[in-house]
């Protein structure tokens, strides 16, 4: 029975080869400039406009501070309209894709749309928001966010790519990056069957890798099926904060080709209370 299953497992990762990715939709003149570059480009005070990649919807901003990324706020009232439209209406943490246009440039990045600390224009916005491009950091870590890194190859069509070449516990923390953000999108490309997740995603606010063991590179060259161990710290809604242990499991067809999840193992391994389509 168990050969059974990975069989037409292996079967539905064949049929899924045919992907096509929003990659090759994205223009040839987006630029994927590393954060030390893109610092001297974007000094303090420059002004530049931010257009949002999956609404195409745009907006003005001023950098006013930030070392390891950009600290900006949105130019006008106007602006940071704009801004909270294309968050729905409320302001959040989830990371988007986004272009940076400043003097002929198309700057692949990531934004978050949640105001924080100071704010010094009369914008109607209180406080300030942070956008990353390829190689800056948070302001606690010495290595990209998972999340706004993801959405920075996304943004340069990118994406599809860096996730064919992923190692399998890049794979799993793009999956779970996937889920924090509510993007089905990054989450299809890293899983064999596409699944319907409806209320089920909308319900995670918050999720985390609280442990994954990993395995040395040399010993996963000849694996096509891999069974990762896992500890999540999560929080949804109508459910409250959850500490759940379990196993990942992933498959490839061929060692050249990149991973992905078992989605249906997943939900119902970890989603014990409602069904996902």
């Amino acid at each position: 029975m168990k050969t059974f299953k990975v069989l037409i497992l292996l079967l539905l990762l064949l049929a899924g080869q045919h992907h096509v990715s929003a990659d090759k939709h994205m223009s040839n003149d987006i630029e994927f400039i590393p954060w030390d570059q893109v610092n001297l480009l974007l000094p303090k005070y420059s002004k530049f406009t931010v257009r949002d990649v999956l609404t195409g919807m745009e907006f003005n901003v001023q950098r006013r501070a930030g070392s390891r990324h950009a600290d900006v706020q949105p130019l006008t009232k106007n602006d940071t309209k704009i801004l909270k439209e294309i968050y729905q209406g409320q302001w959040s943490w989830r990371q988007r894709a986004i272009l940076v246009l400043y003097k002929g440039h198309q700057i692949a990045a990531s934004m978050h749309g949640m105001p924080h600390g100071a704010g010094a224009l009369q914008n109607n916005f209180p406080g300030h928001f942070c956008i990353h491009f390829y190689g800056s950091t948070t302001h606690r870590r010495n290595s990209m966010d998972i999340s706004h890194k993801l959405m920075i190859f996304k943004a340069a069509g990118k994406i599809y790519e860096h996730l064919q070449t992923a190692s399998p516990y890049e794979v799993i923390s793009a999956f779970i990056a996937g889920m924090k953000e509510d993007d089905e999108e990054i989450i299809d490309m890293v899983t064999i069957q596409n699944l319907t997740w409806g209320k089920s995603l909308s319900t995670v606010e918050t999720i985390m890798i609280a442990n994954m063991p990993q395995l040395p590179d040399e010993d996963l060259v000849s694996q096509s099926q891999l069974s990762v161990p896992i500890e999540l710290d999560w929080y949804r809604a109508g459910v409250g904060r959850k500490n759940s242990h379990g196993e990942i499991h992933l498959f490839r067809f061929l060692p050249s080709e990149g991973w992905k999840i078992d989605a249906q193992r997943f939900v119902e391994d970890f989603f014990e209370d409602e069904m996902v389509e």
